[in-house]
């Protein structure tokens, strides 16, 4: 058994099949402003992070496990529930967020950051997000 398999944790083998590009790109355009800014910047951190050359194959794993969660629309609280729908998701980017943090950059924060504002415009402060601080 290889090291990264080793250091993969088990639950990240259950969603990493779900993960797709065009998935995760058709999963925020359609339900972006129903997930909120703060999930969107997490999942578009995470995605620009595994774009990285460098990423070892745990992080990227860990990435790809967590974008995968979020995409899977029946999970632990199933999305389309009002209110509470991805306040699971937004737990699993956050603890996935910490857990690859090492691997987020400045030219990440400021990808994730760009499109932030893109979608959710001037209402949001993308100065006081997660992306403009050190992780």
């Amino acid at each position: 058994m290889n090291s990264d398999k080793q250091q993969q944790a088990p639950e990240t083998t259950d969603y990493k099949d779900h993960y797709s590009d065009s998935g995760f790109w058709q999963k925020l355009k359609c339900y972006a402003k129903d997930a909120g800014s703060e999930l969107v910047e997490k999942a578009l951190l995470l995605y620009y992070a595994a774009q990285q050359e460098g990423v070892p194959a745990w992080a990227r794993a860990t990435i790809i496990a967590s974008l995968g969660y979020f995409i899977t629309p029946l999970d632990a609280i199933v999305d389309l529930t009002p209110v509470v729908g991805y306040s699971d998701d937004l737990g699993v980017l956050a603890l996935a967020v910490a857990t690859v943090a090492a691997h987020i950059n400045d030219r990440v924060r400021a990808q994730a950051k760009e499109k932030v504002a893109q979608w959710f415009g001037s209402d949001v402060d993308v100065n006081n997000t997660v992306q403009d601080r050190k992780i």
